[in-house]
């Protein structure tokens, strides 16, 4: 106790978003915490994109959603990717703010709730081994981590892998990301039997178009998964 006393002293908690002190460990200040694009109400039960009008609970889907086959049962997501949402996120990505991991984690959880289900395993969407040496860790990875600690659920990093190195889907049409990651995930062989019979929880950062989910549980399904649910921190969603 007297050791986190003093940590508390020397480093005192800040705000993740703008760095101002703040009262608890990974936490938002309250104007950050009002500016930040938390996900709520009425949602997509596949993307978790909010949608408009109806009750909470509603099962809706949105037009993407109804236009594009997803291999996956459910989805939520924790934030908008916009404003504070896009900046905590590219700070973890590309800031090496790995300390916004496990708040990201407890967000992710609550918009997860009704996806999870007792025995289904967590899975990251996997980096390519180049891209993954560069980075020097996978933000999927670390928030994968952070969820299993947060909801009791077992996390396996490297259930898939990516067998070749795609180009960035930055820019990309729909279709370009769909064709690009065709074929580019599978499941990890020594790692199989892990999904026998058993729910998968995929775990990213950020949906955009759904394509990299897609190839992920088309990989986790073929190989023997029962269903294959996702949660991520943030979703690209269109401006009404």
């Amino acid at each position: 106790m007297a050791l986190q006393t003093l940590i508390r002293m020397v480093y005192p908690p800040r705000c993740l978003n703008c760095g101002d002190m703040v009262d608890s460990d990974f936490g938002l200040c309250g104007p950050c915490w009002r500016d930040t694009p938390f996900i709520g109400g009425v949602v997509c039960d596949l993307c978790g994109t909010p949608l408009p009008g109806g009750e909470a609970g509603e099962l809706a889907h949105c037009d993407d959603c109804l236009t594009i086959a997803r291999p996956w049962d459910r989805g939520r997501a924790a934030l908008l990717y916009d404003g504070n949402g896009r900046r905590m996120v590219l700070a973890l990505k590309h800031g090496d703010r790995h300390e916004i991991a496990q708040p990201a984690a407890r967000w992710m959880a609550q918009a997860a709730r009704p996806l999870i289900q007792p025995g289904a395993i967590l899975a990251p969407v996997p980096l390519h081994w180049s891209r993954l040496l560069r980075r020097r860790f996978n933000q999927s990875a670390l928030l994968a981590q952070a969820l299993g600690r947060e909801t009791g659920l077992p996390y396996c990093p490297d259930l898939l892998r990516r067998d070749r190195r795609t180009e960035s889907l930055e820019g990309k049409s729909r279709d370009a990301r769909f064709a690009t990651l065709t074929a580019a995930v599978s499941v990890h062989p020594n790692r199989a039997e892990l999904l026998q019979n058993r729910a998968v929880l995929l775990v990213d950062d950020v949906m955009t178009s759904g394509a990299t989910l897609a190839a992920c549980a088309e990989a986790c399904l073929a190989a023997g998964a029962t269903q294959v649910s996702v949660i991520v921190l943030a979703r690209v969603a269109k401006h009404p």
